[in-house]
């Protein structure tokens, strides 16, 4: 199939997580045999932090503004067997009416921010990716969340096929590393500064660092203000690329998983970090949410928190037992949560949207 996407960014993993879910994905369908172009406007934001500069067997194209390309992606997705249009893609609107118009194949919507979406519908606010009309127009969305949000896509979008499509990662990039001494930790967190995740990492992180002074704990993202309640043993990496993500989960005893708030009101939304830290083998305690027993055993393959007091319970637990649990869930994520896996299921929702009628379509997975 030849492929074309209008995205947010595949260039730069910088404060954001479309760019290693959309490398994964991108790199198992070309292995797949599949023609991969993606479209993402050169923002300087991006510009100034990219670590990628060209999709292997792929291509990028990089442009300024939607004028300077609008023809070349119209050609591009009059011929393409499946164009799909992504959340907070900058010219999400503007490319969403050439695939419409010129796509003779299956115009496709994919939300990577189903939980935000939602959120801002619920309040009445307009959502600046999806256009006034809603997505009726388009043959499938997929969602990146499950649950509930399937038939809000229905109900309050239009869209009349809609089908899950979770987080990955590439077991490749992410897989069991030697620990690094400056990343060593009881307890280490990796995620970009959120103001809805706030309240959860000060009480599954902040809070035991204060009444655990003897241990040390790493915090390891980007745009973390002055005002972040720091303490003597949190320590913090402003910024990791994906290459050294496995190093970053694999030195510490325990890592931790903090959902942000829409996504855990949701629910059946796993962020790519949780599967990322499971491919390396790290051990991991999460806070909950519903459905996240779909992907992960509570107790077998996962430690859940649901206050300060459940990671202290889980530091004293023994390295037999963490590493124990952590092999489970790299199996489980190997087998199930792949990249190669959601490329696979992808493929399968793009050729059953081509004979199903409309409704909400079985992933292959979870």
């Amino acid at each position: 199939m030849k492929i074309v996407i209008f995205g947010l960014t595949i260039s730069s993993s910088w404060g954001n997580g479309h760019a290693t879910l959309w490398r994964g994905l991108s790199r198992a369908l070309i292995q797949g045999g599949h023609e991969i172009i993606f479209y993402e406007r050169d923002v300087p934001y991006y510009a100034e932090m990219r670590d990628l500069h060209e999709i292997p067997g792929g291509r990028l194209e990089l442009y300024q503004d939607w004028q300077s390309i609008r023809r070349q992606a119209s050609a591009d997705a009059s011929d393409a067997d499946v164009a799909i249009i992504s959340s907070y893609c900058p010219d999400s609107l503007a490319a969403g009416d050439v695939v419409l118009a010129d796509c003779r194949g299956l115009r496709v919507f994919y939300d990577l921010d189903t939980p935000i979406t939602l959120a801002r519908l619920e309040a009445g606010e307009s959502v600046p990716y999806i256009a006034p009309s809603g997505l009726s127009g388009f043959d499938l969305v997929l969602s990146y969340s499950g649950g509930r949000a399937l038939d809000e896509f229905h109900r309050r979008l239009g869209a009349r096929r809609v089908a899950p499509l979770y987080g990955h990662v590439d077991p490749d990039l992410h897989c069991p590393a030697r620990p690094l001494a400056h990343y060593r930790a009881d307890l280490s967190y990796l995620g970009t500064y959120s103001e809805d995740r706030q309240e959860a990492l000060e009480a599954l992180l902040v809070a035991p660092a204060q009444k655990q002074p003897d241990r040390k704990f790493l915090i390891g993202g980007a745009q973390y203000p002055q005002h972040f309640p720091w303490s003597s043993n949190i320590y913090f990496v402003r910024h990791l690329p994906p290459a050294e993500h496995a190093a970053f989960f694999c030195s510490s005893r325990l890592t931790l998983n903090v959902t942000r708030r829409a996504m855990v009101e949701s629910g059946w939304c796993p962020s790519g970090r949780l599967f990322e830290a499971a491919a390396c083998g790290a051990p991991i305690v999460s806070d909950v949410w519903e459905g996240l027993d779909a992907f992960f055993q509570p107790d077998e393959e996962i430690i859940l928190a649901e206050g300060s007091g459940d990671v202290m319970a889980a530091l004293e637990l023994g390295d037999q037992e963490l590493q124990t649990m952590a092999r489970r869930a790299r199996e489980r994520t190997l087998q199930e949560h792949s990249s190669r896996r959601r490329a696979d299921e992808l493929i399968h929702l793009l050729e059953s949207a081509s004979h199903r009628q409309p409704g909400v379509l079985a992933s292959v997975g979870v």
